[in-house]
């Protein structure tokens, strides 16, 4: 069924030194990436289906700018932080 020793003290070595930010990516990079990106497909989207390849490649331009904005914002610290590793954690 499962482990029932008492002693886990081997598995407790191996856990990270402290757990990672709990804001699952909620942050000002993330919501403009995410937004731009959907504008980004929805163009796209219309470009295909109203057969304007000018218009399919405007939406793939909008994602590229959504993906450098969202760098750019994470590189001014709006983004989620790097973890932190212990000297100890590979």
């Amino acid at each position: 069924m499962g482990d029932t020793s008492r002693d886990r003290s081997a598995e407790r070595s191996h856990l990270p030194a402290a757990s990672p930010p709990r804001n699952h990516g909620r942050t000002t990079a993330a919501w403009v990436t995410v937004t731009v990106i959907v504008v980004g497909a929805t163009v796209s989207s219309i470009g295909v289906v109203a057969e304007l390849p000018w218009v399919f490649w405007l939406g793939l331009g909008v994602i590229l700018v959504g993906l450098v904005t969202g760098r750019v914002l994470k590189m001014f610290g709006l983004g989620q932080p790097a973890p932190s590793h212990s000297p100890h954690h590979r």
